[in-house]
């Protein structure tokens, strides 16, 4: 079983999460992981609020992604800032609430994206985050201070349609739809398809 950490947020494969950890459920948690070099799994909330409520109803989404820590500090006692990297997405098989709250579960862990290049009809959606990446660079946005971390496989179906979910301004609901569409391709067509109705590609 893993430890869960649900959020009000969707982590996709090779994203990044900074959080702000004062729970005690959850700075255990952390310590933990931290000790013992292991992932915990970050799912949406599809019901309930993040920080835990006196009679508050937790309902979890089916399908999350895991979380490597890479950074942490302990800028006070009692709160932790630490930097994720997500990893791998997985599966919920079986989940359950301890007495202090949190979140154990048993999961099944999904492939990860093949290599697949982006097609042509899709190039545009690749070159619009190629542009974005390009211009921050050129404003002197450092390497860490970017919204995505590097490499930048702009040639990488999967890694340009996870960039631009997270970049998005798109529902909860939206978001988990894309974490758990298994193709890369239509996970970017349909990430073509919000861009052109927003406007962006115009």
């Amino acid at each position: 079983m893993i430890p869960l950490f649900p959020l009000n947020t969707v982590l996709f494969p090779d994203g990044r999460l900074a959080l702000q950890v004062f729970e005690v459920r959850y700075l255990d948690m952390i310590k933990r992981c931290i000790a013992a070099s292991e992932e915990f799994g970050v799912v949406a909330l599809a019901e309930g609020d993040e920080v835990r409520k006196p009679g508050q109803h937790e309902t979890l989404a089916p399908v999350g992604t895991l979380a490597r820590i890479v950074d942490w500090t302990v800028p006070l006692p009692g709160l932790m800032h630490i930097t994720c990297l997500g990893t791998q997405r997985f599966r919920v098989l079986a989940a359950e609430q301890l007495k202090h709250g949190l979140w154990m579960a048993d999961i099944e862990r999904l492939p990860d994206d093949m290599p697949v290049p982006v097609p042509a009809e899709q190039q545009d959606v690749a070159n619009a985050l190629g542009s974005l990446i390009r211009s921050l660079q050129e404003r002197g946005v450092t390497t860490a201070q970017m919204p995505m971390g590097s490499p930048y496989r702009l040639d990488e179906s999967g890694w340009v349609a996870n960039r631009w979910c997270e970049l998005l301004d798109l529902t909860l609901p939206q978001k988990q739809l894309l974490l758990a569409q298994e193709n890369p391709v239509l996970r970017l067509e349909l990430v073509q398809d919000t861009l052109a109705d927003s406007g962006y590609m115009d």
